[in-house]
């Protein structure tokens, strides 16, 4: 469908800033085909009114776990160690793939009418969950988290040829694309670490792991390995290949300059390490050794979110609390880390609104009290202000997936519905 956003106010990059301006917005063939004039013999099958409407690259959540929607609220109040293996772990066991289809398309869903467009998933399901994401119409890149102990580990082995076998059934939905996960250096022997590495390089795929989440992970691997996670991670050449590394909350000046040094992505979930006590991520200081830095919300049990707008938030306010700088992270610093960085982090040809970009589009209603006026900064507004409910219309690759605030492929209630009984089910089993 070939589509017109006719007289809307938009956010457009300019040379080395943002700025907003009223114009048209021409997709075509899921293209943004041009913004302003309009391009030649375009014929649009759809025209949304923009008027009073203020249209963003679609949000990028850079780091989740969509099929936790159904643990939302399960684990609250405890330590990391508590929620992953005495909860989560046991959840996860007891979730089938069809459960798991269900809570990632909640999760899904959520995202989608808070206005995200894209997302990073590590998934324990692969089938089900990149299912949910084509039946909604959102743009996934897929991690299946893979735990083992070397190579030949069997069961490390068959998850990941739930990569390949992803790879092959998803190859002509252009809104699917895939990594490849390893979970952490806690829960995966080196010699699986270099063979992900290897895997990696065969697929031409990139890289998500987590690293660095706890004070825990980083005293156990250097008691163990005698380096830190990141000096550890840097060794078996997961590094070498195009790499997204969740949280980074512990690191030296060493780890910074490791990361660096080999151009890793940062996936920042400040909600996520708040609410498990890992801490605070020394984000300006990744910012300014040039680090591409992220924003993810983790997943719903941790968060308990899926609001890239609410994620915004906590990223500014924290960082100029925790460091004492209101100049720490600036509202465009932050808006940049949900749109264009998430983008480029995840390889993905969005995060700004451009000609020849793919048309992920959000558009929010300016109409409202928590934006009013609209005459002063409308960047700080999205980052300050918004909170994910302003949100009309959002865009992936030229289909119009939310219109009215409302789901275009699925049937809200039923997700809701189906998510409620899968959760009931998971939990009368444990």
């Amino acid at each position: 469908m070939d589509i017109l956003v006719k007289n809307v106010t938009a956010v457009v990059p300019l040379e080395e800033m943002t700025d907003v301006e009223v114009t048209d917005i021409y997709i075509k063939d899921g293209i943004i085909a041009g913004m302003g004039e309009e391009p030649d013999e375009f014929k649009a099958d759809k025209v949304i009114d923009g008027t009073g409407k203020l249209a963003i690259p679609a949000l990028v959540n850079a780091h989740t776990h969509g099929y936790m929607s159904l643990y939302r609220g399960y684990a609250d109040d405890v330590t990391l160690q508590e929620w992953l293996f005495n909860n989560m772990f046991p959840l996860e066991d007891a979730t089938t793939p069809d459960d798991g289809y269900w809570g990632a398309l909640l999760g899904y869903a959520e995202m989608l009418k808070t206005g995200t467009g894209a997302f990073l998933d590590m998934d324990i399901f692969g089938e089900p969950s990149c299912r949910a994401a084509a039946d909604i119409g959102i743009r996934g890149v897929f991690s299946r988290g893979l735990v083992g102990k070397d190579r030949n580990d069997e069961a490390g082995i068959k998850r990941l040829n739930v990569v390949r076998d992803c790879l092959s059934q998803f190859k002509h939905n252009n809104k699917i694309t895939f990594a490849i996960g390893p979970h952490a250096v806690y829960t995966t022997g080196r010699d699986y670490l270099e063979y992900c590495a290897e895997v990696a390089e065969e697929l031409s795929l990139s890289v998500h792991i987590h690293v660095s989440e706890t004070v825990a992970e980083v005293e156990n691997c250097k008691r163990d390995n005698g380096k830190s996670p990141v000096e550890y991670i840097a060794e078996t050449g997961l590094f070498d290949r195009s790499c997204i590394a969740a949280h980074c909350v512990h690191l030296s000046d060493e780890d910074i300059a490791i990361l660096s040094d080999k151009g890793v992505n940062i996936a920042h979930n400040p909600k996520s390490n708040l609410k498990l006590a890992s801490g605070i991520a020394p984000v300006p200081k990744l910012v300014a050794a040039g680090l591409n830095v992220c924003l993810g919300t983790d997943g719903a049990a941790s968060n308990n979110q899926l609001n890239m707008f609410s994620e915004m938030n906590f990223a500014a306010l924290l960082h100029k609390g925790a460091t004492l700088d209101p100049l720490a992270l600036s509202a465009l610093d932050v808006f940049k880390m949900a749109t264009e960085n998430g983008a480029r982090a995840l390889g993905l040809n969005s995060g700004l609104l451009e000609p020849g970009r793919k048309a992920d589009i959000t558009i929010l209603d300016l109409n409202r009290t928590n934006l009013i006026p609209n005459s002063n900064n409308l960047i700080s507004a999205l980052c300050y202000s918004a909170t994910g409910t302003e949100v009309e219309t959002v865009i992936v690759g030229g289909e119009v997936v939310l219109e009215g605030g409302k789901l275009t492929k699925v049937d809200e209630e039923e997700v809701k519905a189906k998510a409620e009984e899968a959760a009931t089910r998971i939990k009368a089993k444990l």
